[in-house]
């Protein structure tokens, strides 16, 4: 199984994110609190320089990479824009050239941050597997480094963000992670593990996204068609297999919320705490208020972890 990363790493992972930005906050916001029934705290993830918690991810890989000696010249990676900030951050820090292969239809506002960070974006393919798969074949052509989206380094990095948010509300009994490909899932459980905590983790995807739901069912990788409009985050057609075994002995439960639910979710965050929330980042608020019938008296976490949204879809489902 692979190998999650051990409190010494996380928190030498915290270490290398801690020279670009400081610790984000947590906080028990009273209305959100009121509307789930229980005391309800945000880890406010969309606070990082890129809006998301990506960024940690993408440090500490370029990190391991320059403490190995291995910087190369070119870097080049796909996403649906949080990750694709993250990496055009880090190799900038580095020096290294970056480009990102996004699908077409991409978030207008999120491309323009990536290139904001001097990456060089090419637009490719249909969803995010696709730009994936074009991404590998340019790097191999180019001899440049393909920078994954799961990968042990990516990981360590964002554990420090669950690592702060189990060490500030230790009383915390659940929690709810949302699952793109899996590093923001994995990394809560590695600091759940690392710190000894009892929270129960619980992961959350799209209904237009269920290959972690339907692998986990089947006990091995299933593909299934990405069809959600709101969550791009959570957009992946086909699950990640170390991802899915770390799952299948750590999840505690899988919730599915539907583009309507992250809309309502994105509307409840923004009226009961003024923070925007992108479709992936409401998605954890979203599922807690589907269990909140089983939730009465229990300290529930929910993670913002990305607020960077498109004025245009904010509008329209603000309104």
């Amino acid at each position: 199984m692979m190998h999650l990363p051990d409190l010494p790493e996380i928190e030498a992972a915290a270490q290398v994110v801690y020279r670009q930005f400081q610790a984000t906050p947590q906080y028990r916001w009273a209305r959100l609190s009121d509307r789930l029934g229980t005391d309800c705290w945000v880890k406010h993830e969309n606070h990082t320089p890129v809006g998301a918690f990506k960024i940690r991810g993408g440090l500490t890989y370029f990190d391991q990479l320059a403490q190995t000696g291995a910087l190369p010249r070119e870097v080049i990676s796909a996403t649906r824009g949080n990750h694709g900030q993250s990496i055009g951050w880090a190799a900038r820090a580095h020096g290294v050239a970056c480009t990102i292969v996004v699908p077409h239809g991409n978030s207008v506002e999120k491309n323009a941050a990536m290139r904001a960070l001097g990456v060089t974006l090419i637009e490719h393919g249909d969803d995010f597997q696709a730009a994936r798969e074009h991404a590998q074949q340019l790097a191999a052509e180019r001899g440049a480094h393909m920078v994954p989206s799961f990968h042990p380094a990516l990981i360590s990095g964002v554990s420090t963000y669950w690592w702060e948010f189990f060490k500030a509300v230790p009383q915390l009994d659940v929690v709810y992670v949302p699952i793109g490909l899996g590093s923001g899932v994995c990394a809560a459980i590695a600091a759940k593990l690392g710190l000894g905590h009892r929270a129960r983790i619980v992961g959350v995807v799209s209904t237009g996204a269920t290959t972690y739901a339907d692998s986990l069912a089947a006990g091995h990788v299933v593909e299934a068609q990405v069809t959600t409009r709101l969550a791009d985050g959570m957009a992946v057609r086909v699950a990640d297999a170390d991802a899915l075994a770390v799952l299948q002995q750590h999840l505690d439960h899988l919730v599915q919320v539907s583009d309507a639910d992250v809309a309502q979710a994105m509307r409840d965050l923004f009226t009961d705490t003024h923070n925007v929330a992108e479709g992936a980042g409401a998605a954890s608020f979203a599922a807690a208020m589907q269990e909140r019938a089983h939730l009465k008296g229990q300290v529930v976490g929910t993670t913002l972890c990305g607020g960077n949204v498109d004025a245009s879809v904010f509008a329209e489902v603000i309104s």
